[in-house]
């Protein structure tokens, strides 16, 4: 278990993995809300190929914002992968005064999957509400298929899916500030090696700060023209002037406007930068 928020009261619980809230899940979300009761999730972290869509510190903002009054994250660990359902679920319900299970036609649990909606109402002692998943193009939404969306700088495409903008959320850290120097200061972030980064390149978007949310260029990748190869996050932010070393951000990016490319000077970077400006003005 990585994180769990104690909750007391009569809840109905949402069973998934739940990396992030897609339309999809809303929907399992709203029939919990119609219980009555207040309304919480599992969610499971880690053992994903390719990554996660969102960290588990941006999972938290998601759930809270959806109005979700707890959550208990899982780490994907062998001991997980090797619990048998039924134990699985009274682990769950030993914790939890649950009055209503909510899942997915296509939701799995413990050991070889066995764990199936059709077991949880055999076995459960509430009601149990089971729903068929949601299509877009005749095809299920799912992480998997945001993923590939991401991956491909797919802005619009993912989220359509998603039903709100995507994010990644970070600590600002000291830069080279090497960008300082020809008129576009960045703020510098650290992508999580555990979270599936969108395709390298540049993209405009928005950040919102503790000093508001601004227009904004995106950097995601290496920094070539300098030589420099490790992939960070760079965002300028048009219209701001400050420091914000230290701040928590999310950062959007919601188009994909090039690849990472290396210039032959800061000066020919500089203009390129100046044209991507004009995108977000």
């Amino acid at each position: 278990m990585l994180k769990w928020f104690v909750h007391e009261a009569p809840c109905a619980l949402l069973l998934g993995g739940f990396d992030g809230l897609h339309r999809g899940h809303r929907v399992l979300v709203e029939a919990a809300q119609k219980t009555g009761y207040q309304v919480g999730l599992t969610t499971i972290f880690g053992g994903k190929e390719g990554g996660e869509l969102f960290t588990l510190a941006e999972r938290e903002r998601i759930f809270r914002r959806a109005g979700l009054a707890f959550f208990w994250a899982f780490s994907f660990t062998q001991e997980m992968k090797n619990t048998p359902a039924p134990d699985f679920l009274q682990t769950l319900l030993a914790r939890l005064p649950v009055r209503a299970l909510v899942c997915g036609e296509d939701f799995r649990f413990g050991r070889e999957a066995a764990g199936t909606p059709q077991l949880l109402q055999r076995l459960a002692p509430c009601p149990v509400h089971v729903l068929p998943p949601l299509l877009e193009g005749g095809e299920k939404i799912s992480v998997s298929r945001m993923k590939e969306l991401l991956l491909c700088g797919d802005m619009g495409g993912l989220n359509a899916l998603l039903g709100e903008e995507y994010f990644l959320a970070g600590v600002v850290e000291h830069g080279r500030q090497v960008g300082r120097q020809y008129g576009f200061p960045t703020l510098n972030l650290t992508i999580p090696a555990e979270k599936c980064s969108p395709r390298e390149g540049v993209y405009a978007g928005h950040c919102r700060t503790p000093a508001g949310d601004f227009p904004a260029i995106l950097n995601v990748g290496a920094r070539p023209t300098f030589g420099v190869e490790e992939k960070k996050l760079e965002v300028y932010l048009s219209g701001f002037s400050g420091d914000l070393y230290g701040a928590e951000v999310e950062v959007y990016p919601t188009r994909f406007l090039r690849p990472v490319v290396r210039f032959s000077s800061a000066e020919e970077l500089r203009a390129q930068l100046e044209r991507d400006k004009q995108s977000i003005v």
